[in-house]
C-alpha cells in the first residue's frame, strides 16, 4: 500500500461562466441535476459531468450546451474523484440554482459555486481520489471601508438582488 498523496487540480472558469462542484452518491445524479437545472430558468445554459465510483466508473454527462458539457467533463476527468459532479453555467448564477441542486436526493455536499478560478485539493490513495477542500479565488487584500460598503449595497441593487 502506497502513501496517500495530496494534489491540487486547477479548474479554469472562462469569463461569463460559473462552476458548481459537489459530491453525490448515485448514477441517477446526472438526470436529477439536469431536471433541477432545466426547470430553474428557460434561459440557463449548463453542462453536467458526474464521476461514477463503481461499475464501469465512467464520467457521465448531460446538459443543454455542448461547450459547457465539454468543460464539465474536462474538469471532472481532471479532478477524478469518485461520486463528484461538476456543473458549468451560462446565463444564470449559482445563487439561482443552488437550492434546487441541494435538494436533489443524491447530492451529499456542494464544495464550491463560483466564477473565480478554482483549485480542488484532492487526495490520491490506492483506491482512488477524494476531494478534501477547494481554494476559491484569491485571498483578501484588506477590510471593507464605508465607501466599499456603499459600493457593495449599490451593486446589489443595480443587479436586482436587493431593493
Amino acid at each position: 500500500m502506497s502513501e496517500p498523496a495530496i494534489v491540487t487540480v486547477p479548474v479554469e472558469v472562462p469569463e461569463g461562466l460559473n462552476v458548481i462542484l459537489g459530491q453525490s452518491h448515485f448514477i441517477k445524479t446526472v438526470e436529477d441535476l439536469y431536471e433541477a437545472l432545466v426547470g430553474s430558468s428557460p434561459h440557463l445554459h449548463f453542462g453536467i459531468a458526474f464521476c461514477e465510483a463503481s461499475g464501469p466508473r465512467l464520467v457521465r454527462r448531460s446538459g443543454n450546451d455542448d461547450e459547457l458539457v465539454g468543460l464539465a467533463v474536462d474538469a471532472a476527468v481532471a479532478v477524478g474523484a469518485g461520486h463528484s459532479f461538476v456543473v458549468f453555467l451560462r446565463d444564470g448564477f449559482p445563487v439561482n440554482v443552488l437550492n434546487q441542486i441541494k435538494v436533489v436526493p443524491e447530492v451529499c455536499h456542494v464544495y464550491a459555486a463560483t466564477a473565480n478560478p478554482l483549485e480542488v485539493v484532492v487526495v490520491q490513495t490506492d483506491q482512488g481520489r477524494g476531494i478534501l477542500a477547494v481554494v476559491d479565488g484569491a485571498s483578501p487584500l484588506g477590510v471593507e471601508t464605508e465607501e466599499d460598503e456603499r459600493a457593495r449595497h449599490a451593486l446589489l441593487r443595480t443587479i436586482g438582488y436587493k431593493l
